[in-house]
């Protein structure tokens, strides 16, 4: 039969087995009593005897009948265990046990609280992300710079003022390097506008930068052979250039000579653009609106035909008007509308037709409301 100590029969929920042996063995003490042996009757006086059991039954006590309804009383049963005395170590790890178990619940029930009525702010999306680490730029509108001047000084030579070429051509070079770039020396050939455009990066901040060059040579490509005519010098025409560059103590640099590169004869075809919806009977209403305005235009006093608070500068002078050749006012309603006008204007000997995006604004007055110009804008864009 297994022994189990107080902490057990607590954890169980078993009664205390001394009162079980106790009930037990007044329930024995009772069944073990012998009962009084048998008088014969002739021995026995019948007066003594009822005397006896008359004794007897003052003596015994009242049983108590059970209440209507409930079952009599059940003796108690016996425990099937055996009392086990608690050691005092066994007290002291139950105690201890007991109070770590109830530390860790008010704990926990604690933290729940908070969470609870002190709820964890969401960081901040723009605060928490970490910044991505990115190179740097390449410093594109230098190397355009650097390009350019190259250009310039290394297309641009004068069999008569050499230096002239290899001072340009130091300034943008790393120091010690050769200023005659591979110049014999001969000839002459004059420069007369430079066009930095792409810059295309490359490994250990180099880059290549391409550069357009308008040329005018002024002695020919070839030398004529003897006893023929001298050959006539080419005109004005672009060169292509693609120059090679490096960053380098927060400087761009050119690194070594360049290249002559082709250039586009034509361009690539435009995608296919929707045009506006016209508003033929607004456009007719407008047409002499948009005469005067070109008109003073050209004249330099546009002051008059221009909506309150609006400045046109006036067109350089040599720029008079031919014609207004069409006016097509976009589909619209409101105070604000706009269209397309194309003109001709009489400028250096010639005709040279134009396009103008050109925006109206209804003014009104106390007598009457008219359109005038708020803006004017170059090309269909």
């Amino acid at each position: 039969m297994p022994r189990l100590g107080p902490t057990a029969r607590r954890v169980l929920g078993l009664p205390d087995p001394g009162d079980w042996e106790r009930r037990k063995q007044r329930k024995l003490g009772k069944q073990g009593q012998a009962a009084p042996a048998a008088v014969p009757q002739q021995a026995v006086n019948p007066w003594e005897t009822a005397a006896q059991q008359l004794l007897e039954k003052r003596t015994a006590p009242t049983p108590v009948a059970p209440l209507p309804g409930t079952r009599p009383a059940e003796p108690a049963p016996t425990a099937p265990w055996a009392t086990v005395e608690e050691r005092s170590g066994s007290a002291f790890a139950r105690r201890l046990g007991r109070g770590v178990l109830w530390t860790l619940v008010a704990a926990f029930a604690l933290l729940g609280a908070k969470s609870v009525l002190i709820p964890k702010k969401a960081p901040d999306p723009v605060q928490s992300a970490a910044p991505a680490k990115t190179a740097p730029a390449y410093p594109a509108d230098e190397a355009r710079v650097t390009a350019s001047r190259f250009a310039r000084a290394y297309l641009a030579w004068d069999e008569k003022a050499p230096a002239a070429r290899a001072a340009g051509l130091a300034a943008v070079l790393p120091e010690g390097a050769d200023a005659t770039m591979g110049w014999d020396g001969k000839g002459k050939q004059d420069v007369l506008a430079v066009e930095a455009s792409t810059v295309t990066p490359a490994a250990q901040q180099q880059a290549r930068v391409r550069v357009d060059v308008l040329v005018r040579p002024t002695t020919p490509a070839t030398p004529p052979k003897p006893g023929t005519a001298p050959a006539p010098t080419l005109p004005a025409h672009w060169l292509g250039l693609e120059v090679p560059v490096v960053q380098a103590s927060g400087r761009v640099i050119v690194t070594g000579p360049p290249g002559i590169v082709g250039v586009p004869t034509t361009g690539p075809k435009t995608p296919e653009l929707a045009a506006p919806e016209a508003d033929s009977a607004f456009g007719e209403q407008t047409t002499e609106t948009i005469t005067q305005f070109f008109t003073a235009y050209a004249a330099g006093d546009t002051e008059t035909v221009t909506a309150p608070g609006t400045v046109v500068p006036p067109l350089p002078a040599g720029v008079s008007l031919a014609e207004v050749a069409s006016w097509t006012a976009d589909k619209g309603t409101g105070p604000d509308r706009t269209g397309t006008a194309r003109v001709t204007w009489q400028i250096g000997g010639a005709q040279l037709e134009q396009t103008y995006r050109v925006e109206l604004t209804r003014v009104a007055s106390a007598d009457a409301q008219r359109w005038q110009v708020a803006a004017v804008h170059g090309g269909t864009a």
